[in-house]
Formats: structure tokens, sequence, C-alpha cells
């Protein structure tokens, strides 16, 4: 029996630490704290370092100088939440709100003033996220001078978008060879990022010029530049059919609508202790997100509705069986459903590879 505890504290242990090291969890806390000449503050004595959905937050303010209050409004997210009269305890419950930071406020009405206090709470996942292995089914060329930032099938046919200022293109390919089909190369001045294919165009983002290009499915004729409309960077994409999803470089998955390129919402990607920041290449697969992290040799399952971190895959064996530097990022998730496998590669890898998750 003892040994059996033993065993299982190890295995503890051991996932602990290979979720740190997939992951760097950036641990949470709370952050911005009152401005201390305030005669208020938000009474944080019984906060917690870290919130779920299913918390309930009991607020009042400490009044230390004694003042008389006739009543209390919140907010959180410069969203009204409720009110008491005088000082009362308010309850809030976190049922709706995003995984993240819940910026509360406080405004104290008394004596024929008002005085505002601030702070924040951090919202994590209360899903523990699973370890899943993977299974090489078939290893591929790729051609190594490509920078992957995308990877998406369409029908049969495999296509790549890469980075880079001056050699960013979309490329149609043979997946079982790696050779190039067809290939459009964008103008010097964008590096390319993610794409995607929905409702018979390709989607392709740039990098740091907030500029997209809509291309004909078949023919990969460009017939729209568009503009997005939030101050983002361009990184990952994909989509349900209905909406696109992309990836910013932080923790958020944005939702956009592909009929006016326009953002609707967003998620906050985090697992049972921190974000996950840098969400790089995305891919739709049976309802839920496979994403990329930039600089780690790991692809986690994002539940698109909350942004939790439901699974990982650990992907760092592959690097033993490509020719790849530190430097050669993991990077490309495209997945076949015919097959229902995945294809996965990295920045400049000699390598795709077929993988089967279990």
């Amino acid at each position: 029996m003892l040994y059996i505890v033993i065993v299982k504290k190890l295995e503890m242990k051991k996932y602990k630490a290979l979720l740190f090291i997939l992951l760097t969890a950036t641990f949470s806390s709370c952050g911005d704290k009152n401005n201390s000449k305030n005669l208020f503050s938000i009474d944080e004595t019984q906060f917690k370092a870290m919130f779920h959905t299913s918390d309930t937050l009991h607020l009042t303010l400490k009044n230390e100088a004694n003042k008389t209050i006739d009543s209390v409004t919140y907010y959180n997210n410069d969203k009204r939440i409720g009110a008491v009269k005088g000082n009362m305890k308010f309850d809030y419950a976190l049922t709706n709100e995003k995984l993240g930071y819940q910026n509360l406020k406080a405004t104290a009405y008394f004596e024929g003033e008002k005085e505002e206090t601030t702070t924040r709470i951090e919202m994590v996942s209360s899903i523990e996220p699973k370890i899943l292995t993977y299974t090489v089914l078939n290893t591929y060329p790729h051609d190594t001078a490509s920078f992957t930032e995308g990877l998406e099938f369409y029908g049969d046919f495999l296509y790549e978008s890469t980075g880079k200022n001056g050699t960013s293109y979309v490329r149609k390919t043979d997946p079982k060879t790696g050779k190039s089909l067809q290939q459009v190369t964008i103008d010097a001045k964008y590096f390319g990022e993610g794409i995607t294919f929905i409702n018979e165009k390709l989607f392709q983002l740039t990098w740091q010029d907030s500029t997209g290009f809509i291309y004909d499915a078949k023919t990969l004729k460009l017939e729209k530049t568009f503009s997005f409309d939030k101050k983002i960077e361009g990184w990952g994409m994909t989509n349900d059919k209905q909406y696109i999803y992309q990836s910013d470089g932080t923790e958020k998955i944005w939702k956009m609508n592909p009929e006016n390129q326009k953002m609707i919402d967003f998620v906050n990607v985090y697992t049972n202790s921190s974000k996950i920041k840098s969400v790089n290449e995305l891919e739709w697969i049976d309802g839920k997100i496979y994403a990329n992290i930039w600089q780690k040799d790991a692809i986690i399952i994002v539940n698109p509705k909350t942004g939790e971190v439901e699974a990982l895959v650990d992907l760092s064996g592959l690097r033993k069986l490509a020719k790849v530097t530190d430097n050669d990022t993991l990077n490309g998730i495209a997945y076949n459903p015919k097959t229902k496998t995945l294809f996965v590669t990295g920045k400049n890898w000699d390598k795709m590879f077929e993988i089967k998750v279990k």
C-alpha cells in the first residue's frame, strides 16, 4: 500500500512538472490595489488568489475614516452589477463571467460626496488539463524554407501559409510529398500569418499590419483586402463553419463574423492555475480548438465557449525525429477529416508528421 501511495505521488509530481514546462504558468494574484489615499477601499480580506465561475464574491467597503455611507454601487469591467444601501454586503456570483481579470469598481456615496475605489481578481479554469498521448502514423517531407504560420486541409490538399517579410506566401501542396502545386506570394511589406477556409473563401492574416486577405478558395485569386476592427496582432485562424476564430499572440481567442470581418466576442485561455499566453496556430476539431503555443512543444485543447484548457498533447518527442534547432518552433496543425488524423510540423522543419491523438 505504501508503495502505491509513493508511486501516485511521484506521478502527480511528474504531471505537474510537465504542465509547468509545457505551459509555463504565470500564477495569478489580486492586483491593481486600491489607492491608499482613498477614504474607502474594497475589502479584500476574504479574497482568494484565484476564483472560479462557481464562486460568489462578498463585497463590502473598508471605511476606516468612519464616514456615513449612503449607498455603494458596484461595477465589473465598467458594467454595473448592483448597488446596496449604506455599506451592506453585496453578493456577486461569478457564474457568467469570462475567465481572466475582473476589474472591480465601487462608487461610494457619502455625506453629499462620492468616491471611487478599484481592485481586481483573476478567474481561472476549474478543469485540470489531461495529458494526452499520440502515435506517429506517417512522416512526410516539409520544405525547410517554410516559416510555417498556418496549416489547413481543403479537400484533398494541404494549404500552408508562411511568415517573414519578403518570403510570405500561401501554398497548395500534396500532403504526402510536400510538393508545391500552387503558390500565391503576398507583398513583401507584409508578414504572413494564419489561414482558414470558410464559405468557399480562404482567409489569411498578417502579423502587425492589421490587414487580412480573402481569396477564392479554388483559384486562390485575391478578392478582398480588409482591416482588423480591433488593435490586435494577427496570429492563428480556424473556423466552425459559421464563425472564424483568431488568436492575437496573447491569451485571447477572438470570434469573427466572416461576412463583415467584425469581432463579435472573445475568450481568455486559462488552465486551472494560469492564463496561457502566446496562443498561436489554431485548428477546429470536433467542437474544440486545438492550439499551438509559441515556443512550446505542445498542443492545447480549448473549449471555445469558455477558454478552458481541457487537455494537452506533449509533442516534444517529435524534435528527435526531425532536423531542427531550438529556434525552430513547433507550429502548424491541420486536421484531415477523412482520416481523422492530425498533420503537424514546425517553422523550417524538414518533416511533417501525421499523428493520431489517443
